[in-house]
């Protein structure tokens, strides 16, 4: 009688083991698709800057963009606003950048040169974002020298 009820017992349990099993393997199959991170987060690295610059003066700023990951499809690209003072921000020997104008980085590190046209403070925010819309800002400020 034993016997008899534990044969009763395992046929119950077989049946909705051999589904569950069936269901686990036709949803492992499941095609997906595999998730690729392209968006990998940046950092803004910059070197000091001096504090003061003189009417007609150039200061460098050396930028870095640091990654937790290298892909090769993400662009970067740079803005800046000027919210008191006068001055040019350019890139070696190109065109002073225009404000609010977006313009392409080719390297990661890179050197900008903004030049004061007044005798007075100046605050600038630079902007650079890359290709999945990540952006971070960087604020100088450079008191009158004179």
């Amino acid at each position: 009688m034993k016997n008899v009820i534990n044969n009763n017992v395992l046929k119950l349990f077989k049946f909705p083991m051999v589904v569950l099993l069936i269901g686990l393997v036709f949803t492992s199959c499941e095609d997906k698709g595999l998730e690729i991170q392209q968006d990998f987060p940046f950092e803004v690295q910059v070197m000091p800057v001096p504090g003061k610059i003189a009417e007609n003066e150039t200061v460098e700023i050396r930028i870095s963009l640091l990654t937790s990951s290298d892909f090769s499809g993400t662009t970067y690209s740079l803005r800046y606003f000027q919210y008191e003072g006068s001055g040019q921000l350019q890139h070696y020997n190109d065109p002073p950048y225009l404000q609010n104008d977006e313009y392409p980085l080719k390297q990661k590190e890179f050197r900008l040169y903004y030049t004061s046209k007044a005798q007075e403070s100046h605050q600038v925010s630079i902007w650079i974002k890359d290709s999945f819309g990540n952006e971070r800002r960087v604020d100088f400020e450079f008191d009158n020298a004179s």
